[in-house]
């Protein structure tokens, strides 16, 4: 994520300004949920930091959904380059999809974030979608090798996150 998004914000502003929003929008979309659940992880929360169970991924979204809109109200205030500002806003689209699909249904977030992220770099520079797509079949094969997700689930993620960037950037 951190990689894909500061390739976006690049991209979005048509030069190396672009990078600093783009590490903004990986701090907010990635780093700090990362940071909320290892924080929980180390209380004993969690027993790992896939949060299996479903039941209790409600606080994990309610951080994403509060990081990225902070962190979208911040490119607005700043005047961020428009794309990186709707990638923000599809990847909170995309998170309130995940958080409602998950109240009756396991799907895999990773799978559904690394789609995304690659239909956001397909969309700003085309030249990154083959290679960032081989990644996302990778992340997808390793939810179901690993047992924490069954195709059905990766495959949903990997479409939802799809659709929302692509939906908010075509």
């Amino acid at each position: 994520m951190l990689a894909g998004l500061t390739g976006v914000g690049a991209a979005a502003a048509g030069n190396w300004t672009g990078i600093g929003w783009g590490l903004l929008a990986a701090l907010c979309a990635g780093i700090i949920p990362w940071a909320y659940i290892e924080w929980e992880r180390s209380r004993g929360t969690w027993g790992d930091r896939h949060v299996v169970d479903r039941t209790q991924r409600l606080p994990i979204f309610l951080v994403i959904l509060g990081s990225i809109g902070t962190g979208s109200l911040v490119m607005v205030l700043g005047h961020a380059p428009h794309d990186i500002l709707v990638a923000m806003i599809a990847l909170w689209v995309m998170t309130v999809g995940l958080l409602s699909i998950n109240l009756v249904w396991k799907i895999s977030v990773d799978s559904a974030v690394a789609s995304s992220v690659v239909t956001l770099l397909a969309v700003v520079n085309s030249l990154w979608w083959l290679a960032a797509g081989l990644l996302v079949a990778a992340v997808c094969w390793s939810r179901v090798a690993l047992k924490y997700h069954t195709v059905a689930q990766t495959v949903a993620g990997a479409a939802l996150g799809t659709a929302t960037a692509a939906a908010w950037l075509v």
